[in-house]
């Protein structure tokens, strides 16, 4: 299991870009807007993680911009933990037999998301590809939120 970002979701993009590059120093690495689902992701990385950063080997802070206002509260921006794993479908098997609730199961052998017993949300991802849809991923209905 790789450790791969932490996500914070922020109400005014420019504003967080402003604390957390320029006051704090933090280095953006990549963005991606995402018209169909109207939000951008911006993903940071502390500027002794740069080189390891660009071949995806450091952690990273994901920031998630909603372009429709929405009011987070305290806690709420707080997104999730991510993780990219070796096989999607033996975690989450092992995680189930051990008692963990899978939130959103990796229907599509890529992503799940589980919740640590304080209800922290945590992204598991598969490595590489996609691993090939099957049973009882593919049907399994989402559990709560995450």
């Amino acid at each position: 299991m790789q450790y791969l970002h932490t996500m914070v979701r922020v109400s005014d993009l420019e504003e967080s870009l402003d604390f957390y590059c320029r006051k704090l120093g933090l280095k953006e690495v990549r963005r991606k807007d995402y018209e169909e689902g109207r939000f951008t992701l911006v993903f940071l990385a502390a500027p002794d993680d740069l080189e390891s950063a660009a071949e995806r080997q450091a952690p990273l802070l994901e920031l998630t911009y909603n372009w429709d206002p929405e009011d987070y509260g305290e806690g709420r921006n707080f997104g999730h933990l991510a993780y990219r794993v070796e096989n999607i479908y033996e975690i989450c098997e092992r995680l189930m037999a051990a008692g963990v609730t899978i939130n959103r199961p990796p229907r599509d052998g890529r992503m799940a998301f589980i919740r640590s017993p304080d209800g922290i949300s945590i992204e598991l991802l598969q490595k590489g590809e996609p691993l090939e849809v099957c049973e009882p991923w593919a049907s399994m209905p989402n559990v709560g939120h995450w």
